[in-house]
């Protein structure tokens, strides 16, 4: 499976913080019972066999759900799972490397802030770019802020499709209007939320209006 425009219209990145009231398979669930249209899993701290494990698990969901699975980083492990994609930042491995070790059918997702990093991972071989913080975010302390110019110039830069992410929830969703993305990607948006189903669906609805402005 490569990776079509719609699938960024609603990209569910989990965080693990805010399991508890259910497992992070069971979030994942609401959240494709929702809408969205990709999920990607993002562990730091698991270890490789619970990881693995957790990823067999939600693959199998996202499967029922015929929604993309995308792992962050871990390229071998996405291979071992036999999940859709990768995707890697600015420092992880370059998309030529990913496409190298994945073959041609692997969707392959690449962190940008710039127009010279979107057009440098196209080049690449990337199948969509996630471009952010587009908003200030408590989920990465360290993000770096892209305006909405930058924003804008690498969606006309580019012909891959492009998710905006990084502090978008249902209140400032509306102002990534005119930028030409894709859709967005939402962590806390989407895990943290009381009723994780009923958010999506409003924040697909929100996103479907965002880009078809």
């Amino acid at each position: 499976m490569r990776c079509r425009k719609e699938n960024m219209l609603l990209y569910a990145v989990t965080d693990r913080s805010w399991t508890g009231r259910q497992t992070l398979p069971e979030q994942v669930e609401s959240a494709l019972k929702g809408g969205v249209t990709c999920i990607q899993i993002r562990e730091k701290d698991l270890d490789e066999t619970a990881f693995l494990e957790e990823a067999m698990l939600i693959k199998k969901l996202c499967n029922a759900y015929h929604i993309p699975l995308i792992i962050n980083d871990n390229v071998e492990l996405a291979i071992r799972c036999g999940a859709d994609g990768v995707h890697v930042g600015q420092s992880d491995m370059k998309a030529s490397d990913v496409r190298a070790r994945t073959g041609e059918n692997m969707i392959i997702g690449v962190s940008a802030q710039t127009v010279e990093q979107a057009a440098a991972a196209e080049r690449a071989g990337a199948d969509y770019l996630g471009v952010g913080a587009v908003f200030v975010t408590d989920t990465k302390a360290d993000a770096t802020l892209v305006s909405r110019e930058t924003l804008k110039s690498i969606c006309s830069a580019v012909r891959i499709p492009v998710a905006a992410i990084g502090g978008i929830s249902e209140k400032n969703l509306p102002q990534l209007a005119g930028t030409g993305i894709a859709g967005i990607a939402a962590v806390s948006a989407i895990f943290a939320a009381d009723d994780i189903e009923q958010t999506c669906i409003r924040l697909k609805k929100l996103a479907g209006e965002v880009v078809g402005s």
